[in-house]
């Protein structure tokens, strides 16, 4: 894991615990990754929707039940109807990530990974309206840079302009 990552990591936990500390059992949207091994070395239980296409199979509450929390961690950038996931999720408390839309990148898409393309890159007020039309309040929001360095303008400006937005929300209906 590089450096980038394990900072990001650490600061990902770090909002968990100041926003939910009393979650044991974690929905995490998406398949197992890093991310995943952290949150389980931390105490917490963690399943993962490993396998499943979000954007067909969204009835996560049929599933997927006695979750305190669920995690949607840079998943709702590939999906095609991130409304219809919202709507399902089996938890009233939710921590979500996306990437936010930069003036100076086109939206990201993989030259050899069919799933690996964002059909969404946000800005805030857009990921906050849709949190709230599906039944979200948003009760606490960071932004974060997402430096990797490198020389140019764009490594530059990644240093100072933020790239991923954070959110703990909670349902309000």
């Amino acid at each position: 894991m590089n450096r980038v990552s394990q900072k990001r990591y650490e600061r990902t936990l770090s909002f968990i615990r100041k926003q939910v500390p009393d979650c044991k059992t974690i929905l995490d949207l998406g398949v197992q990754n890093d991310f995943s091994d952290i949150l389980k070395r931390s105490s917490y239980s963690v399943i993962n929707t490993e396998g499943e296409d979000l954007d067909t199979e969204y009835d996560l509450k049929a599933r997927y039940k006695n979750v305190d929390l669920v995690t949607a961690l840079e998943i709702f950038e590939h999906l095609l109807n991130p409304l219809s996931v919202l709507q399902n999720i089996p938890s009233d408390k939710l921590v979500a990530s996306v990437p936010l839309s930069l003036w100076f990148a086109k939206a990201y898409k993989s030259k050899t990974d069919m799933r690996d393309r964002h059909f969404h890159e946000f800005e805030d007020w857009q990921f906050d309206w849709l949190l709230e039309k599906s039944g979200w309040k948003i009760v606490a929001r960071q932004k974060w840079c997402a430096y990797s360095g490198g020389f140019g303008l764009r490594p530059v400006l990644r240093r100072f302009v933020p790239r991923h937005y954070f959110v703990y929300a909670e349902k309000i209906r």
